[in-house]
This record gives C-alpha cells, structure tokens and sequence, in this order.
C-alpha cells in the first residue's frame, strides 16, 4: 500500500502529547506502580505462554512507554532487557522502577531514542528477543521500516514478539462494534485533538494534537516477511484489554469479549517471527 507523505510535524506533535501523560500514568491506578513494586507481573497470561522462558536470554522492547513490560521479564529471568521510548519522561520512569526494584543497567537499561534510531541508540548489535507491546505499531507511519529494523537487531535464531489489537476493531463503529464504519485499508493519519488521556478522560491536557496510522494485519505480515523473518505464527483473540466498543463487557478473568450471543471477532493479535539462522 502507497502512503502519504506523513505530516512534517508527526513525530515532534505525538513526543509532547505523550511526554505530558506520563505523569499521569504514573499516578493512575490503570498503571498501578505500587502493585508493580510489590511484583505485579503486568504482561497478560497469553504472551507468558506464547513466548515462553525467557531465562537467559537478551530482550529488546521497543516503545517501552514506563517500562512496566520490559521489567516483568527481566523479572521472568531474561538476563538483560532494554526499553527503548522517544519520550524522555518516561524512559526516565522506567529508570526510576528499575532502580527502586535493584535491577541495575547491567539487567535493565532504558534508552530515550526515536524506534527509527534504534539500531544506532541500544547498547547491542543484537538481541534473542525483540517485543513489542499492545498499543504500539498505530504510533508508526512507516511499518515496513519498521519491520526491517527489527530484523536487524535480532540476532540468528532469535524472534519478533507482537502483541496488538487487532485492525479490524479500528474499522468497526464504537458503540456496537457490529458494523463497519471506518476504512479498514485507509492510508491516511488519524488526527485526534481528543483532551484527557485512556487512565484519565477528565485530565486536562493542553497537548491534546496526534497522529496514528492504520496498519492492516497483511501489511504487518508482509513487512516482516519481507524483511527476511519467517512467520511462525498468527494468532487471533477473541478478547481485549478495555471498553473499546460499548457493547464489549468485562469478564472476571480482566478480559473484554462481546456478549456470548453476539458473532464473535477477532480484537487483539499476537504474532512470533523468527530470523533464520545464518
């Protein structure tokens, strides 16, 4: 798919709308950092089972946000991690957690670079594990460089973690999710100047302007394989992590589905893609 230029302005519009936020994640209880210092694991139980032990092993998470992922698997043994954000104020959060849990730079490091700088940013050549968290690849115009970024900084053998919600849910109407409202393959940014932010609708915010891009699930595959990794699978969740559509309703296991008597569609992705070994 041909894309518009993105707007000049992209990248220095989303760092200050997310650089005021931080703060208030990290106050919030949707964040929950003194849970997290008691050792909450903030990763969901299908991405323990899909990536499996990480004892020993390098992890790169790129747009790390507060580090609270990043840090859950350097509790889960990985031997170094390292959370890469544009945004300085949370990078510098993420720092702060690691030091207050005792894991120095030697286990946890944090870098404050562009995900487009980032093979000249991290500390490694390469790394066994690069992961990406939910809520990430919208923030992003260019998914095929991208894709080629992480194939470079992986090392032979190692693998591509994605979690994401799904694109279809971006094309379906926000009260029902039963109807398709949006283009599904538009290559346009989506402006938003909504104020507040997802842990605080009522939070005044004065930098409120930002652009996300859609990302059709082919796209995704594609890039990647494109850049040289193999596909070893795709799979796809009938669940989601918040009130995305008014008719979503909260399970006891902290998970969103639609109602058991609704069709059900697919709402969050995950993927694992391997470089080869040489």
């Amino acid at each position: 798919m041909q894309r518009p230029a993105s707007p000049h302005d992209w990248r220095d519009t989303n760092r200050a709308m997310w650089d005021e936020r931080v703060p208030i994640h990290a106050s919030s209880d949707h964040y929950d950092l003194d849970a997290f210092r008691e050792g909450k694991d903030s990763l969901r139980d299908f991405e323990h089972a899909e990536v499996g032990d990480v004892t020993g092993r390098s992890l790169l998470h790129l747009q790390c946000h507060l580090g609270l992922d990043t840090l859950s698997w350097a509790r889960r043994g990985a031997a170094q991690v390292v959370g890469l954000d544009f945004s300085e104020p949370a990078v510098e959060t993420a720092r702060e957690l690691a030091t207050e849990l005792g894991l120095g730079p030697d286990r946890a490091l944090f870098v404050a670079a562009d995900i487009y700088d980032a093979a000249e940013a991290v500390p490694d050549p390469s790394y066994d594990i690069v992961y990406t968290g939910v809520g990430a690849l919208c923030w992003l115009p260019d998914i095929r460089r991208w894709a080629e970024i992480v194939a470079h900084l992986l090392t032979p053998g190692g693998f591509l973690y994605l979690a994401e919600f799904h694109p279809l849910t971006d094309a379906l109407d926000a009260e029902s999710g039963a109807h398709i409202a949006h283009d599904y393959f538009s290559p346009d940014p989506w402006v938003d100047e909504t104020s507040g932010t997802y842990t605080d609708f009522d939070a005044a915010t004065v930098n409120n302007r930002s652009y996300q891009w859609q990302h059709p699930l082919g796209e995704v595959v594609s890039a990647l394989a494109e850049a040289g990794l193999r596909i070893d699978f795709l799979h796809e969740h009938d669940v989601t992590l918040f009130q995305q559509f008014g008719a979503l309703r909260q399970g006891e296991d902290g998970y969103y589905r639609l109602p058991a008597d609704r069709p059900r569609v697919p709402l969050m992705y995950s993927l694992k893609a391997t470089r080869p070994p040489s």
